[in-house]
């Protein structure tokens, strides 16, 4: 046990990984840390280039389900080499750890700027807009759209370049569907395009371009266009492009700022329109590709996906569905988000209430109220599907009810109850028997 003959800061040292290699980067100090690994400086230990490599616990990203996220992100960005683009090098894995060597960027999120100087002036605010508006445009002409542009996703180098990171929500060209766009509700409350809360599709690079104004917006004012405390109050401000453009912006600003975030994306400016904008094109000088020739070696262990999809197609089918605050709202029919859980006859054909027991414990209690009350119970992709069936279909007497569980966060799932067909009074003698064995309290579901 030669760890124990090491000091305080060696065995620390050790714990965090420092000075472990991984192929010829030699790792230092946690860079940063999220859900499912940590960022680590690292150094090349044949050139001495710094690098920073993003560690990812394939363990972890089975468990929550986001393996596709993962290959997507490293899809998109084996495309991008653009000097406003956080580079990718390589990728390389073990038999638990996928390590993603990114460019090391010396400085700061725009957000921490932003946060400890306050608002910037109009000459500084707009070379950072310059340079996000090529990052971004560049990216579209790659075929990629980031949808989750906000202030942290941007980096500012230490001689004020800007550097476009995470592109785990990211799309390429195979996610549009049949109707030429995207329908996956995604992306940070405050930055959201109106188009993506609406539910009815939206063009990729339109509502990037919203995003990339509210940026400008918060870069100019110190604050965000959109903000409120109660989610489906904000979820009306964004909707309706609800925001007051100080007076005190140059008229330049003051217009740029309207025509992007125009809640109307037919009538919205697009990229090409933005670089045409007077008050954009002062002092601006266009960022080049780099060369894009360059491979990005993707080691085939990253998804020896054999072992992952088994094992995560295994898990989604059992797991309840996580799903985000906005598709929360969307599911109520007002936006007022009380509505979601208003007192509600359960002789109705669907009824929804929270409950804070674990996801394991919530789907054994409601499997093991439909054995008592001799349903037949089918489970499939986090759905339950409870069956009561005569000697005919749909006979009196016969039911079918499906039963769905929403994971709002790690202690918060909403459970939806939802009658197929059948017998209004067995459903609302199942409902109560469910609601009593989960201690819901009645009427408050």
């Amino acid at each position: 046990m030669v760890i124990l003959n090491l000091g305080k800061k060696q065995i620390k040292k050790k714990l965090e990984n420092e000075g472990v290699r991984v192929g010829k980067y030699e790792l230092g100090r946690t860079l940063g840390e999220g859900n499912f690994g940590k960022v680590k400086f690292a150094k090349n230990t044949d050139s001495g280039q710094p690098y920073a490599v993003k560690i990812i616990d394939k363990n972890k990203i089975v468990d929550l389900n986001i393996t596709n996220q993962i290959k997507r992100e490293i899809a998109a960005l084996k495309l991008l080499r653009h000097p406003n683009v956080v580079k990718l090098y390589e990728v390389l894995a073990s038999k638990t750890k996928i390590c993603m060597v990114l460019e090391y960027v010396t400085g700061q999120e725009l957000f921490h700027k932003i946060a400890s100087k306050g608002k910037l002036n109009e000459t500084e605010g707009r070379k950072l807009f310059q340079q996000l508006i090529d990052g971004v445009s560049y990216c579209h002409s790659k075929g990629v759209f980031h949808r989750d542009i906000k202030l942290e996703n941007v980096l500012v180098d230490a001689k004020g370049n800007l550097k476009i990171t995470d592109f785990g929500l990211s799309a390429l060209p195979q996610q549009f569907a049949e109707d030429g766009l995207l329908h996956t509700t995604c992306g940070s409350p405050n930055y959201v395009a109106p188009e993506i809360l609406a539910n009815r599709g939206y063009n990729g690079a339109s509502s990037d371009v919203w995003s990339c104004g509210v940026i400008l917006y918060v870069v100019l004012t110190g604050y965000l266009p959109f903000d409120d405390r109660n989610l489906a109050v904000l979820y009306q401000k964004v909707s309706k492009g609800d925001c007051q453009i100080p007076k005190w912006l140059s008229s330049g600003a003051q217009n740029i700022i309207k025509r992007i975030l125009d809640p109307n994306p037919e009538t919205r400016i697009t990229m090409a329109g933005i670089k045409e904008d007077l008050w954009f094109k002062e002092g601006y000088n266009q960022a080049d590709p780099e060369d894009e020739d360059e491979d990005v070696y993707v080691d085939n262990q990253a998804f020896s996906v054999n072992e992952l999809t088994h094992e995560e197609e295994k898990r989604s089918s059992e797991s309840p569905i996580r799903i985000n605050a906005f598709q929360l709202i969307g599911m109520s029919s007002s936006l007022d988000l009380s509505g979601l859980f208003e007192n509600e006859d359960v002789s109705e054909r669907k009824i929804r209430f929270t409950t804070n027991l674990s996801d394991k414990d919530l789907m054994k209690k409601i499997e093991d109220s439909m054995v008592e009350t001799e349903f037949r119970v089918q489970k499939k992709n986090g759905k339950i599907k409870v069956i009561q069936e005569n000697k005919e279909h749909k006979t009196p007497g016969s039911l079918s009810v499906t039963i769905e569980v929403f994971e709002i966060s790690s202690s918060l799932y909403v459970v939806e109850i939802r009658k197929c067909y059948g017998d209004a009074s067995v459903y609302r003698q199942l409902c109560k028997k469910l609601l009593n064995n989960l201690g819901v309290p009645q009427g408050k579901h």
